[in-house]
C-alpha cells in the first residue's frame, strides 16, 4: 500500500524551504521552455569549463582502474595535497588526518552542524548568507541566530555585533568570505579583530567557508584559521566547484580540530561514504598544478565586475556597492518597492526578481533568501555580451516602474 499523505513526512522535511537559487533557476528554465530568451544570472555556477589538465587527469584515473570504494575521509593522495595546499596557500596547518573530503563544500558544512550540533545549540550566522546554511543548522536540530550588515558597511559584521549575539549555547559562527552572496571580503585586519573578539567566548568554535577563495579581486586571500586565538577551533571548508569550475564533479573538503574531523568521518561513513574516485584524483591533480587556468577565470570575472557594476550604477534606484570577490553582486533595491507597473506591483524583493524574470527575462534570486530582504542576487557569470544585454533589460524593466 502506498500513500502521498504529507502526513506521513518528517516535520524537518516539510519545514524546510526550497533553495531559493535552484527555485529561480527552474522558473527561468520554465520561462525559457516558452519560448522567451532567458538571460540566467540566478547560479553560482562558473559559466567555464573544467581546465583541460585536470579533465585529462580523471581520464587518467580511468584508465588506471580507479574505480573503486574510496576511504571515507578521502584518498591518502588527495588529503596530503589539501594539507600542503593550506600550509602553501594559506598558512593553515592541518595534518592529512585532520581533512575530510566530502561530495561538495555543502556536505562537508552539513557534516559539520550534525557533527557538532545539540537540539537547542545556536549558530551565529553572518547575514547576508548563503541560502543553505540556516536550512542546514536547522536540519540538524540547530538555531540560526542571524547577525547582519548592510550595503553600507560593505555587508560585513563587526565584533561587537557578533559578540552581542553569542549566549551559552552558541556552539560556532558561520560565515564565508569571499561571500556568497554579496562578494565581500573580509580583510586580515577584520578577521583579526574578530579573532580577539572571540577570546572571551573559547568554547565557540569558526567556520569559514571559503569556497570563492580564488576569485578574490583584494590580491590577499585571508583565512581566520591562522590566528592564534582561534586557531585550534577553527573549521576550513573548501573546494573544487568555483576556482576550478568543477562544479558537477561535486568534490569539497575541510580542516578541522582532530576530534571534529573525526566526528565528520564518522557522521559520512553512515551517510555517503567515500567521494567520488575519479574526481578525487583529478582533485589532486589540481591543487598539485599550475593554477594559471584558474588565475585567467579569475580575470575573466574581474572584467565583468566592471562591466555590470558600470551598467548597474546607471540604472536610477538601484543603491550598488563594490564587491571584492565572488561572482556576485548586490544591489540594494528597496527604492522599487511600492511601485507598479500597471499589470504588476513590486512590494518586496520577492516580487521583484519575479518581475525581472517575466518581463526583462533575466533570472536573479531575491535578497530575502539571503538574509537581506531589501537586495537582490545578481551573478555575473556570464558572456559580457549577455551582462550587457541584461543590464539593459534590467534598466529599461525598473524604468517602467512608476
Amino acid at each position: 500500500m502506498t500513500t502521498t499523505a504529507t502526513s506521513l513526512l518528517s516535520d524537518r522535511v516539510q519545514h524546510m524551504e526550497e533553495s531559493a537559487t535552484l527555485r529561480m533557476a527552474q522558473l527561468g528554465r520554465e520561462v525559457k521552455a516558452r519560448g522567451f530568451d532567458v538571460i540566467s544570472l540566478s547560479l553560482g555556477e562558473p559559466d567555464f569549463d573544467t581546465p583541460e589538465h585536470i579533465k585529462q587527469a580523471a581520464k587518467e584515473a580511468l584508465d588506471l582502474g580507479l574505480t573503486k570504494y574510496t576511504p571515507v575521509p578521502g584518498t591518502p593522495e588527495l588529503k596530503k595535497a589539501i594539507s600542503d595546499k593550506f600550509k602553501r596557500e594559506n598558512g593553515l596547518d592541518y595534518a592529512p588526518s585532520q581533512i575530510v573530503v566530502s561530495t561538495g563544500a555543502k556536505q562537508s558544512i552539513a557534516n559539520v552542524c550534525y557533527a557538532l550540533l545539540n537540539e537547542g545549540d545556536e549558530v551565529v550566522i553572518l547575514a547576508p548568507f548563503w541560502v543553505s546554511y540556516s536550512a542546514m543548522v536547522e536540519v540538524a536540530g540547530g538555531k540560526p541566530v542571524i547577525v547582519g550588515a548592510g550595503i553600507e558597511e560593505d555587508f560585513k559584521v563587526q565584533p561587537e555585533a557578533i559578540a552581542a549575539a553569542i549566549t551559552d549555547r552558541t556552539k560556532f559562527i558561520l560565515f564565508s568570505s569571499p561571500c556568497n552572496p554579496t562578494g565581500s571580503v573580509y580583510t586580515a585586519d577584520e578577521l583579526a579583530a574578530i579573532s580577539r573578539m572571540l577570546l572571551d567566548y573559547p568554547d565557540v568554535y569558526v567556520v569559514s567557508d571559503e569556497i570563492y577563495e580564488h576569485i578574490n579581486f583584494t590580491g590577499a586571500h585571508a583565512s581566520i584559521g591562522t590566528f592564534p586565538e582561534v586557531k585550534d577551533r577553527t573549521i576550513t571548508v573548501n573546494g573544487f566547484s568555483k576556482g576550478f569550475a568543477m562544479t558537477g564533479w561535486r568534490l569539497g573538503y575541510l580542516g578541522a580540530p582532530q576530534d571534529v574531523a573525526d566526528a565528520c568521518s564518522k557522521l559520512q561513513g553512515q551517510s555517503t561514504s567515500g567521494a567520488n574516485s575519479i574526481a578525487q584524483y583529478a582533485g589532486a591533480h589540481a591543487l598539485n598544478s599550475d593554477l594559471g587556468p584558474t588565475y585567467a577565470m579569475k580575470e575573466a570575472f574581474g572584467r565583468r565586475r566592471e562591466l555590470i557594476i558600470e551598467g548597474l550604477e546607471r540604472i536610477e534606484g538601484l543603491k550598488v556597492n563594490r564587491p571584492q570577490g565572488a561572482f556576485y553582486i548586490f544591489p540594494d533595491v528597496s527604492a522599487f518597492f511600492g511601485k507598479s507597473s500597471g499589470e504588476y506591483t513590486i512590494t518586496n524583493a520577492d516580487d521583484l526578481a519575479e518581475y525581472l524574470l517575466l518581463n526583462a527575462h533575466v533570472a536573479t534570486v531575491t535578497g530575502d533568501a539571503f538574509g537581506a530582504p531589501n537586495c537582490l542576487r545578481i551573478s555575473y557569470a556570464a558572456s559580457e555580451e549577455q551582462l550587457r544585454t541584461a543590464v539593459e533589460r534590467i534598466g529599461e524593466a525598473l524604468a517602467a516602474l512608476a
